[in-house]
């Protein structure tokens, strides 16, 4: 088994170094840390993690804070659990996926019992119990999204407002005039008020009515059904709609369906463009879907960043980042057909 003095050799550091590192009980810069612990993983060095605990009262473990309601571990989660995980990695962390209940009633017993050092919690509402529980708790904890009012908390978040403006101004300048937006129906589930739903769909109401356009929003059930649905009940409230913004990858494919067997084709009479997805999401229809593709690996960066350095006490600020969806033109979106 490594020692703490071949860890220090390997990367080039002092062993006390290493066992700051190791045990938490000083700062060491982001670098050194990655060097430390990259050498440490080369020779196999597995320090005593109830030891560390002991000395440090850290245990240098985090958790992804994660509702256990729904189907909702999608692509873009994925990749946030995934790029926060090595980040934490990079800097001596360890970062676990924990389900909690949407209410917030069992987290005393993950941080009253010390298992972790701090948290990051996801798919957060506007009025979210579970913040009020953790601030209660005294546990530091950063959120990957908004509550109503997050001005006093730290967050990363995509920033819905932009994206919705720049999906919608792309749309237009093809010329579409009638538009729809499809949203997943949370109506009476423990996620009512999911945040990023009601943020898109305050801004598509907003800049629909500034720019002189029409508008309509409905609400899919799950999967392709609800996608087809959803298809069905736009065509039925507004039948000259031309484009259509969707926010929800399992029901993009009934969606596209749905207007198939409605008889309008895409992206001749009608464009589609999906929300806050991936590009490989998109690149599984047909017609390949446009995408307003969302900065999950830079999120997923910035929450365990600010997080540890929260636990760190390298930062007294409160990160308030904001990061767009990037448009990727795809297939599924075209000029607007000539108005008959």
């Amino acid at each position: 088994m490594a020692t703490m003095q071949q860890v220090a050799d390997r990367a080039g550091v002092s062993i006390a170094t290493v066992s700051f590192v190791v045990n938490g009980t000083k700062y060491v810069t982001p670098a050194t840390t990655a060097k430390v612990t990259a050498a440490m993983r080369e020779l196999k060095f597995r320090g005593n993690v109830v030891a560390r605990a002991l000395a440090s009262r850290r245990t240098r473990i985090i958790a992804l804070l994660f509702p256990t309601t729904g189907n909702r571990f999608g692509p873009t989660t994925s990749e946030f659990f995934m790029s926060a995980a090595e980040r934490a990695s990079e800097r001596g962390h360890h970062l676990v996926l924990w389900p909690v209940d949407p209410a917030g009633d069992d987290l005393d017993d993950l941080v009253s019992g010390g298992l972790v050092d701090g948290v990051v919690l996801m798919e957060v509402r506007m009025d979210d119990p579970r913040v009020a529980k953790l601030s209660d708790l005294g546990v530091p904890f950063t959120l990957i999204g908004r509550t109503r009012d997050s001005s006093g908390l730290p967050f990363v978040d995509i920033d819905f407002e932009t994206t919705i403006e720049d999906g919608l101004g792309h749309l237009q300048g093809l010329g579409h005039r009638r538009f729809g937006l499809v949203l997943e129906d949370l109506e009476g589930t423990p996620m009512a008020g999911y945040a990023p739903h009601l943020r898109v769909e305050a801004t598509f109401g907003r800049s629909i009515a500034d720019r002189g356009l029409a508008g309509t929003v409905v609400y899919a059930g799950a999967g392709s059904e609800g996608g087809r649905e959803a298809a069905r009940e736009l065509l039925e409230a507004d039948p000259d709609v031309t484009a259509v913004l969707v926010m929800k990858d399992d029901s993009s494919a009934g969606l596209l369906v749905g207007l198939y067997a409605a008889g309008r084709r895409v992206p001749d009479d009608v464009s589609v463009l999906s929300i806050a997805s991936s590009r490989a999401a998109g690149d599984q229809h047909h017609p390949r879907m446009s995408t307003m593709i969302a900065p999950g690996r830079e999120l997923g960066i910035r929450a365990a960043d600010a997080l540890i350095d929260q636990l760190d006490g390298t930062s007294t600020d409160l990160p308030h980042f904001l990061l767009p969806c990037v448009l990727s033109t795809a297939d599924s979106t075209a000029a607007a057909p000539a108005r008959r």
